[in-house]
């Protein structure tokens, strides 16, 4: 019962990440020896001591080392203390970056009619809406909290109506010359095209759905080339 008890004592002060100190670690081991001392008479002759902490310690190290290069490769803006961060890209090497992104914005073919006519209250909307996207995409460091303030060097913005299914297809392409992607630059620009959409159509129907926000290929960069379904 008593070795049942200190073990299950022992295991919740040494589990790895957690808060306590050294020293708080060191203070129940201190009391571990004390009640195995009114037990059996006399000490423990191998009694927890200095060299566990250490070897606790140690091991707490290397389970935090271990979620370091976990962040490395994984979700780079989680810092190791699980706070988010802005990640330092001074270290990486200018290159050439693009990327391609594109939305679906589902008019119904009442609205769809309304703006192939171009007869949409609020003026022409494909043409408002590629203005709004190009304009979006310089934005996206003020929009994205943790996105890196990059400099564009090509913003492409195309709206094609779709009388399959009566939406708007929209794709973005976002250039730069930089340390990092423009991944967020090219999906931020056809949202915001597409929320233009909805904005300059709203009035004839609240039944419009923006879907398929997505990336479709980037290039450059330490990951290289990507295309979606490659």
């Amino acid at each position: 019962m008593l070795l049942r008890r200190l073990s299950t004592k022992f295991a919740a002060s040494a589990r790895p990440f957690c808060s306590n100190t050294r020293c708080d670690l060191a203070g129940t081991i201190a009391e571990l020896n004390k009640e195995m001392e009114v037990v059996f008479g006399e000490p423990p002759s191998n009694g927890f001591g200095t060299s566990t902490v250490d070897g606790i310690m140690a091991q707490e190290t290397q389970f935090t080392s271990q979620g370091s290069e976990v962040g490395l490769g994984g979700l780079t803006h989680v810092a190791n203390t699980g706070e988010a961060q802005m990640v330092d890209v001074s270290p990486k090497v200018i290159s050439k970056r693009t990327a391609t992104a594109s939305c679906k914005v589902m008019l119904g073919k009442k609205v769809f009619d309304l703006v192939s006519a171009n007869q949409m209250a609020k003026g022409d909307v494909l043409s408002v809406a590629k203005i709004a996207g190009i304009s979006g995409a310089k934005h996206t460091s003020n929009l994205i909290p943790l996105c890196h303030n990059i400099t564009l060097t090509h913003v492409r913005v195309d709206l094609k109506l779709n009388t399959d299914d009566f939406s708007v297809d929209i794709e973005g392409e976002a250039m730069c010359s930089e340390k990092t992607g423009v991944e967020m630059e090219a999906m931020t620009a056809v949202t915001i095209a597409g929320l233009t959409v909805y904005d300059m159509c709203k009035a004839a129907s609240k039944d419009i759905q923006i879907s398929d926000v997505r990336l479709e290929r980037k290039t450059g960069g330490k990951s290289g080339d990507w295309s979606r379904g490659k």
